[in-house]
């Protein structure tokens, strides 16, 4: 576990933040695996480690193990009271805020000793999976692969958001396009999915701003008369406080999927997080308090 999680991290830093440990002990447990291996495993590149050919031999024996030990879990029952580790979900900060506290919440009240780990998912790669990088990844684009699986969670539509303080809602599509536009591009990615969908139909906008994640828009939309054409839901956290009106021209639907990897399909602890984060849209859905178990 110790080998793979530093090959994969390059940082004995990330390395310790991961498996809830401290540099210390890792340093001191990677000490003793250089004695028994009688290898260097890392050496030093930077601010990081590499990993020599030797270490990267045997972390790949050790996700064998690994995949073996979760293979052997799949046919247990699973009791959230007796868990005691971490889960890694891959979603950008739109998902992060919208889901996971509320998700973390429902999942502590059963299993007490668990902890989340959030990293983002800019445009998701199956490797994150197939790495065993993440548990799970909540994203509008599911990467494309044989050996992940996914569901959808829910629809969203879309929503021209703005200061209702400096501008009044668009009234027409002469008075949208008139408008400078705020928007999010993630890096990698490219635009939007409206934003793509409304240049191939040949709405072509004026951009005053293009930031890398959701949680930009606001500073940037606040006192300006910008829009800034979104998911409606960014409006339960982010972009709360501001304005919303349906955009004056035909927008299409933005879902939203959970992924994740074909071998953690039947893991019982898998399959209860993945439970608890339906039951967590469900209730977003209904507009209840989303942490109310």
């Amino acid at each position: 576990m110790l080998l793979a999680v530093l090959v994969e991290e390059g940082s004995i830093t990330r390395a310790a933040e991961r498996l809830g440990g401290t540099q210390s002990s890792l340093s001191h447990q990677l000490a003793r695996l250089r004695a028994i291996v009688g290898d260097p495993l890392f050496v030093r590149s930077g601010r990081g480690i590499v990993a020599t050919a030797r270490a990267v031999e045997l972390a790949a024996r050790a996700r064998v193990v690994l995949d073996g030990m979760r293979a052997f879990a799949t046919s247990e029952d699973f009791d959230p009271t007796a868990y005691d580790g971490e889960f890694v979900i891959a979603a950008n900060d739109f998902q992060r805020d919208l889901l996971l506290p509320a998700l973390l919440k429902r999942l502590r009240a059963s299993a007490a000793r668990m902890h989340l780990r959030v990293v983002p998912s800019n445009v998701p790669s199956a490797d994150l999976l197939r790495e065993d990088r993440v548990h799970l990844i909540i994203t509008p684009r599911p990467p494309p692969a044989g050996d992940v699986l996914q569901r959808r969670l829910f629809e969203d539509r879309y929503a021209c958001f703005y200061d209702a303080s400096v501008r009044a809602a668009p009234t027409s599509l002469d008075d949208y396009l008139r408008a400078e536009h705020l928007t999010v591009v993630y890096e990698s990615r490219g635009p939007l999915d409206i934003d793509r969908a409304l240049t191939e139909r040949g709405v072509l906008r004026r951009f005053a701003a293009v930031v890398a994640n959701f949680s930009g828009i606001p500073p940037f939309l606040r006192g300006s008369p910008y829009l800034a054409t979104l998911p409606s839901l960014v409006g339960r956290e982010m972009l709360r406080g501001f304005a919303q009106a349906a955009p004056p021209l035909p927008c299409p639907p933005m879902p939203m999927y959970v992924v994740w990897h074909q071998r953690d399909h039947l893991n019982p602890l898998h399959r209860w997080v993945r439970r608890e984060l339906d039951a967590v849209v469900a209730a977003m859905l209904e507009g209840k308090t989303a942490t109310d178990p």
